[in-house]
């Protein structure tokens, strides 16, 4: 059986030992988040032009990024048993046109995903569940500190380099370092209708019309079967 294959199974048997609805309630948010990072990543390689003009560490990670999100929306739709209840997503104007706009959604959306798993590792209901939302937490932050990176190499043409990205927060940080944080930001969420309230702009047209984005291009969740860069960086189980 595949690392995916062991988590159901896993928590099926956990059930019994008392996992909540509340356990349930954030992973079914978590599948959603991870649907998006898909569609974002996805269309970042696919639509953004200053992409290709990326050194090619970059463009790789940001293909390996999109495997890595795919990895742990499979991971959590193998708990919920269902695919996400939301499979279109809406952007800001520019999304994939301008290179700023690009990383400064990439960094907010990753410091929510961040938070949110750590709303995971606060409330999840046993030590096995909060020890894995740590664990895809880590990928988060790897993925917005990487995110950071990008801008320096962001072309003249498209723009750069950039030297400040805006991010969940409102604050244009300077982008140097990339790695800027001495503690993961909780935002100060503690339930994951706080994390659910912060993305829904990008779920529900309605709201990201509120929002003002553009909602006359929704961007569809194409699923796909992942494939890690590296073998013993997948999910073997929970001790592993």
């Amino acid at each position: 059986m595949s690392g995916l294959g062991l988590l159901a199974p896993a928590f099926a048997a956990a059930k019994g030992g008392g996992v909540t609805s509340g356990d349930l309630a954030i992973v079914g948010a978590a599948q959603i988040a991870e649907a998006l990072a898909v569609t974002t990543y996805t269309s970042i390689i696919d639509s953004s032009p200053f992409f290709k003009r990326l050194p090619d560490d970059d463009q790789g990670y940001l293909i390996a990024a999109r495997q890595e999100e795919m990895s742990h929306y499979a991971l959590e739709k193998s708990v919920t048993g269902k695919p996400s209840p939301f499979s279109t997503f809406y952007y800001p104007s520019k999304m994939f046109s301008d290179a700023q706009t690009t990383l400064d959604v990439l960094v907010t959306l990753e410091d929510a995903f961040i938070a949110a798993y750590l709303v995971g590792v606060r409330n999840f209901s046993t030590p096995a569940l909060r020890v894995l939302s740590a664990r895809i937490m880590g990928i988060e932050s790897d993925h917005r500190t990487l995110a950071r990176v990008l801008g320096g190499d962001v072309a003249r043409v498209d723009g750069g380099p950039i030297k400040k990205i805006t991010g969940v927060q409102g604050k244009a940080e300077t982008a140097d370092p990339p790695n800027n944080n001495g503690y993961e930001r909780t935002l100060k969420w503690t339930k994951i209708s706080q994390a659910v309230d912060a993305l829904t702009p990008f779920a529900d047209k309605a709201a990201a019309a509120k929002a003002g984005f553009d909602t006359s291009k929704p961007y569809r969740f194409k699923p796909f079967t992942p494939k890690l860069p590296e073998p013993l960086g997948e999910f073997h189980s929970f001790a592993g």
